[in-house]
């Protein structure tokens, strides 16, 4: 464990398509924080809004932003992509001041490894995250009530709608 983020959690699926199939998909920002940009109970009703930079988060140094408001306050985290091995793993990483109610600075990511689990193409999905709570006495509080359920949600959410994203498709059918 880092002594930087001294929390980690992660959550592990199995998806029914290939790690090139999935990483497209998680590569992608905004799929893969959907659930920050709709309104929800972990997110106290608030919506989150993701941009990107000329490289659309997609790149080894690529900019990725995330803004809102919760319960009246401002919230803003910038990310900066710290690792990027296609089709395998990504990583990403705050930098600057981040504002937020439940975790402080972070280092989040996935790795994927195929995962012989039919006669179909299978990944192996690990979402991540290693964490600090925010920054002064008072924010602190609310990160260590809520910062690891907030974490597992996150890491949850992004594994599963991958899962389910590809379910979808073989659903669908050729």
């Amino acid at each position: 464990m880092n002594s930087q983020y001294p929390f980690h959690r992660e959550a592990t699926v199995q998806v029914a398509a290939s790690p090139q199939a999935v990483f497209a998909l998680l590569d992608d920002p905004q799929r893969l924080a959907a659930h920050m940009e709709k309104p929800s109970l972990m997110m106290a009703g608030a919506a989150m809004k993701i941009e990107t930079d000329g490289n659309k988060g997609k790149a080894l140094g690529s900019v990725i932003t995330i803004k809102g408001r919760m319960l009246g306050m401002a919230l803003s985290v910038s990310e900066k992509v710290t690792d990027y091995a296609p089709p395998l793993r990504k990583s990403w990483e705050t930098f600057g001041q981040t504002h937020l109610l439940v975790v402080g600075a972070y280092r989040m990511g996935f790795v994927l490894a195929p995962d012989a689990g039919s006669s179909q193409e299978w990944s192996r999905l690990r979402v991540w995250i290693d964490y600090d709570l925010p920054a002064g006495p008072w924010a602190r509080l609310p990160g260590k009530l809520l910062g690891r359920i907030y974490a597992d949600w996150c890491v949850q959410r992004m594994a599963t709608d991958a899962a389910r994203a590809f379910l979808k498709e073989e659903a669908r059918g050729p």
